[in-house]
């Protein structure tokens, strides 16, 4: 049995067409339920398609050669929704054409498009964009919002709490995952009026008789502490969370860059490369983005994954397997079960609705 077609924008991402497709390529040989609908350019996705006759047996094509730029404004995008590869995608999905859409284009963009076109769950406020960043245990962590909301409210960290215990429970298969608000410290006086609030909120749903929310709620983490392990969902707003998420990136990177550095800074270093090669390895896996490529629009009316623009043809390939297991495990209503377990009293008030900041680069 197939699952429903995963929609993916062939035109998006640094290098476009070649690495949408062979990524697509790589996913449909390890996970040969996979169907396709291909949207971009005809002619370029068939000469692509010339190397993956796999692929081209799964997959039908959806012509268009209007692409979103990387630097376009998403208020200009939308205007251009129903003729760009990213529009249609994300369209294919709000019409049953797919199951759910991928793109490595304009993050922005592709936020407002989804929204527009799918709008938010009921029962939430605002979307939010969670990732999963690697740790020193087995398991990722998930960690949202990262961009899609400025700023957040109480109401709107007990919703993005919910929304990411969802789809860590999916991911990483823990059936009540340790969330915890991203906070300058962990004692309870610390951070914002929003921050201690949507913690007494979260306290108290967590710790309901009747089982409450499939979560523990472990209070507040500092940025020093994503990556531990010890924690499975780190909840933020997204102007905290892009800061943070690209502080990981950038410091992953330079921890590789001086190791590269250091072993081939002279005869003696090159031979110590060589016989700390094995664990150096397994380091640059770890730390390898492609290995955890695959950033979700949580809380719309169906599944949107973005890839990022710079991923290799593996990382695409794990941002449509991403795609997949969340129509598999059917995330939205998951997340819609555990909306309707909240108690709707909690989320009340809490200054609801005060404003709509604009999504963060």
């Amino acid at each position: 049995m197939s699952l429903p077609r995963i929609a993916v924008d062939a035109m998006g991402g640094d290098e476009g067409v070649r690495v949408m497709i062979e990524g697509a390529a790589l996913a449909r040989r390890q996970h040969e339920r996979f169907q396709f609908l291909l949207v971009g350019d005809s002619a370029r996705i068939e000469r692509a398609l010339d190397t993956h006759p796999n692929l081209r047996a799964a997959s039908e094509i959806l012509h268009c050669d209007d692409v979103v730029g990387g630097d376009e404004l998403p208020s200009k995008a939308i205007r251009r929704a129903k003729t760009t590869s990213m529009g249609l995608a994300v369209n294919a999905v709000k019409e049953g054409a797919a199951g759910a859409a991928v793109s490595a284009g304009n993050t922005g963009a592709l936020m407002a498009m989804s929204k527009i076109a799918l709008r938010t769950m009921a029962g939430i406020d605002r979307p939010a964009l969670a990732a999963l960043l690697p740790t020193l245990e087995p398991h990722d962590v998930v960690m949202l919002d990262l961009g899609a909301n400025t700023e957040a409210d109480a109401r709107n960290l007990v919703q993005f709490a919910v929304m990411g215990a969802a789809y860590s429970r999916i991911v990483n298969g823990f059936e009540r995952p340790r969330v915890r608000l991203l906070n300058i410290g962990t004692e309870e006086i610390k951070g914002t009026e929003a921050l201690r609030e949507a913690a007494a909120m979260l306290t108290a749903a967590a710790a309901r008789e009747d089982g409450g929310l499939a979560m523990q709620f472990d209070g507040f983490v500092e940025s020093d502490k994503i990556n531990r392990g010890q924690t499975h969902v780190v909840v933020t707003d997204g102007f905290s969370g892009n800061i943070a998420l690209k502080a990981i990136e950038g410091s992953a990177r330079f921890v590789t860059d001086l190791l590269k550095q250091a072993f081939t800074s002279s005869l003696r270093s090159k031979i110590g490369f060589l016989v700390s090669r094995p664990a150096t390895e397994l380091l640059r896996h770890h730390l390898d983005p492609n290995n955890h490529n695959g950033a979700v629009f949580l809380g719309l009316n169906g599944v949107v994954v973005k890839s990022h623009g710079s991923a290799t043809a593996k990382g695409v390939a794990h941002a449509v397997a991403v795609a997949a297991r969340l129509l598999e495990d059917k995330l939205i209503e998951r997340i819609a079960h555990d909306l309707g377990a909240l108690n709707s009293d909690a989320l009340r008030g809490n200054g609801h609705g005060k404003s709509r900041p604009e999504a963060a680069s």
